[in-house]
């Protein structure tokens, strides 16, 4: 029998300094719903990557002076390294600069174009760089950009267009006879109430104002522009209009394209039209998952409220992370991430429920019986529903990962592991100990609680990837027959003679007040981070300022101080701690400065301090004031010191 083929991809990520926890959660759930249908036999192809081009993308490059591939490189550098402390599996990354994929995107333009799909004329109307859209007036919220709220500028050039309205009917019909196109529902009504049926309008698909992209082989002067090369990513990889397209033929249609809701319109729209457009099959699901959001809020590096991953794993471990992000949210809808949340979960359900099951159970096989089970053995009267439970757990699981409801699965999992902390309840190991007649039952019930132990195991491998080898360790089971997914629907499979081997806490207690403190300033720190590394909000036309009095002015206290010590801070990629004498007395002053200066070049500057701003916590100290600075909002600083070296420390300025 031919193995069965499974295909899923995330969007290519849009190359960022700093992706938040809100990037992780769509790769995380993609990450277990491929690692899930290995376990079931599947031959996966699972894509994900990074879109390269763009006019953002230029500024900024050329900001900090180097070309838009050397700023994409680096940044990629940091994505993959995230993915993987994250444990991502991804079978293929694909970048939008690698030449493969240039040579296709310029195949499918090329071939639009003979065939009439794509045509050229004249773009006005209001772009977003931040987003990289196009709107009408119409579309405006405000005079803003709908997705972002930023800024718009009104563009006017020449551009060749793809003919979208051409397909609009055929899309309709498509997802009203595929109602599971779509995913959830309620994506497919707003798609087809609020674009499909009010009309589209064609698509500008190039652009001339600059030159960071795949350029349109028979008009040079012409960039493609990003939705035609962004989501040409998915066949692309696999060959697609290459000289060997074995991987297109094998994986497409993809099964599902995992995407945030923000883009779904893009996937479930102008990617279909494309795809009738080259007579290929349309992929056979589209999930668009919520936001992870704080307050209320999408997280947004322009506004400050990003959580960084890398803080979280470093603090509680990969698994406990990936937990978290599937079992609090029901993939579909937006869910509220919380520092709070993240330990309550940690300490209820992994610390308690399953780090406590483990625990207890290696323990009690040790102490009662030298770590070795005997095969005499006695039932009880609970082991009927034990068993039962555990069988059901493993359908209700399955049923819930092909709807890609990670949340639901999860649950399933964990009323299995509450069942059977129960069994141990209503066995009461503790009490067949004192009476030697009941061994026997004794041994019985251990076993059947390893036993469950060990089908949990398998359950939870597509969620947290290490947690299942820590407890095989402890059970003494090699990965293989006994760990296969097909095996935790079979009952009994443990060696009867059963070993184990205690080890620690697979998941100790935390105590929340003080973890809670400690969070908040490692996440704010972290936070500060990325509000200093976000610059792409300068581009944006400067708004008018509130004009001040000079007795506003005065309330500020601006001093000349003197740099005598700097170092770089151990976990912060952008900020100097400083030690500067003010007159008398010296200060900490942390900078995020170390991108445009090293700690041997600030010792000896005389600097201006902002000498009466409120002090405030940085990585766990206390900073006394701030070191100003110019910049021209294109990823320049330069300090503002004093030209004459002999004015001395503590100085006024005025």
């Amino acid at each position: 029998m031919e193995q069965k083929k499974f295909y899923i991809t995330t969007p290519i990520y849009y190359p960022s300094d700093k992706l938040h926890i809100g990037h992780s959660y769509c790769t995380v759930a993609t990450d277990t719903m491929a690692r899930y249908k290995r376990l079931r036999g599947y031959d996966v192809m699972f894509l994900t990557g990074t879109d390269e081009h763009g006019q953002k993308i230029e500024r900024i490059a050329k900001g900090q002076g180097v070309t838009p591939k050397a700023y994409t490189d680096k940044v990629v550098e940091g994505i993959k390294e995230l993915w993987k402390t994250l444990h991502i599996s991804y079978d293929k990354f694909i970048r939008t600069t690698d030449d493969y994929h240039i040579k296709t995107v310029q195949y499918i333009f090329k071939r639009l174009y003979d065939q009439g799909d794509i045509y050229k004329s004249t773009y006005e109307g209001w772009y977003c760089t931040p987003c990289e859209s196009f709107f009408t007036q119409h579309q405006l919220v405000d005079g803003k950009c709908p997705d972002c709220g930023r800024e718009v500028e009104k563009v006017k050039e020449e551009s060749y267009f793809f003919r979208l309205s051409k397909y609009q009917d055929r899309i309709i019909k498509h997802m009203e006879e595929n109602p599971e196109f779509l995913q959830p529902n309620t994506r497919q009504n707003e798609m087809i109430n609020n674009f499909l049926k009010p009309g589209l309008e064609d698509l500008a698909v190039s652009r001339t104002s600059f030159t960071w992209g795949i350029p349109v082989e028979f008009d040079p002067g012409h960039i493609v522009y990003v939705w035609i090369d962004a989501l040409s990513n998915y066949i692309s990889a696999l060959g697609y209009g290459s000289g060997d397209d074995s991987l297109f033929q094998k994986y497409w249609p993809a099964d599902v394209h995992v995407v945030g809701k923000e883009i779904v319109r893009f996937h479930s729209i102008i990617w279909p039209a494309m795809l009738m457009a080259l007579d290929l099959p349309l992929p056979k699901q589209i999930f668009g998952h919520g936001w992870l959001v704080i307050n209320g809020g999408k997280m947004s590096k322009s506004v400050g409220n990003v959580v960084d991953p890398n803080v979280l794993v470093e603090k509680y471990g990969v698994d406990a992370i990936r937990y978290f992000l599937l079992r609090e949210i029901a993939f579909g809808q937006d869910g509220n991430f919380s520092n709070e949340a993240l330990i309550q979960r940690i300490n209820s359900d992994l610390a308690n429920d399953l780090g406590n099951l483990v625990s207890r159970t290696v323990g009690m096989i040790e102490s009662y019986f030298a770590g070795t089970l005997p095969e005499d053995r006695s039932a009880t009267e609970y082991d009927a529903d034990l068993v039962q439970t555990a069988k059901t757990a493993v359908s209700k699981v399955e049923e819930a990962m092909e709807k890609m409801m990670f949340s639901d699965a999860l649950t399933e999992l964990w009323n299995l592991i509450r069942r059977t902390n129960k069994y141990i309840d209503e066995t009461q190991p503790w009490i067949l100990i004192k009476e030697e007649q009941n061994r026997p039952v004794l041994a019985n019930a251990l076993y059947h609680v390893a036993e469950s132990i060990r089908i949990i195991s398998i359950l939870l491998q597509p969620f947290m990837p290490n947690t299942p080898q820590l407890i095989y360790k402890q059970l003494h089971i090699e990965e293989g027959e006994l760990t296969a997914w097909e095996s935790a629907k079979q009952w009994g499979k443990l060696p009867k003679t059963l070993s184990v081997e205690k080890a620690k806490a697979i998941f100790p207690r935390i105590d929340i007040k003080k973890e809670l403190k400690q969070l908040e300033e490692a996440i704010q720190a972290s936070q500060a981070n990325a509000i200093a590394n976000q610059k792409e909000n300068k581009q944006e036309p400067p708004k008018a300022l509130e004009e001040i009095t000079i007795d506003d002015f005065c309330k500020v206290q601006l001093k000349v101080g003197e740099v005598i010590a700097s170092e770089k801070v151990a976990k912060s990629k952008k900020l100097l701690k400083n030690q500067v004498k003010i007159g008398d007395e010296v200060r900490v002053i942390f900078s995020g400065i170390s991108q445009w200066y090293t700690p041997e070049e600030m010792v000896g500057k005389k600097v201006v301090v902002a000498y009466n701003l409120k002090p405030r916590k940085m990585m766990g100290e206390m900073s006394y004031g701030m070191i100003l600075a110019a910049d021209d909002g294109a990823e320049r600083l330069s300090l503002l010191t004093v030209d004459k070296g002999d004015m001395p420390s503590g100085a006024d300025i005025s």
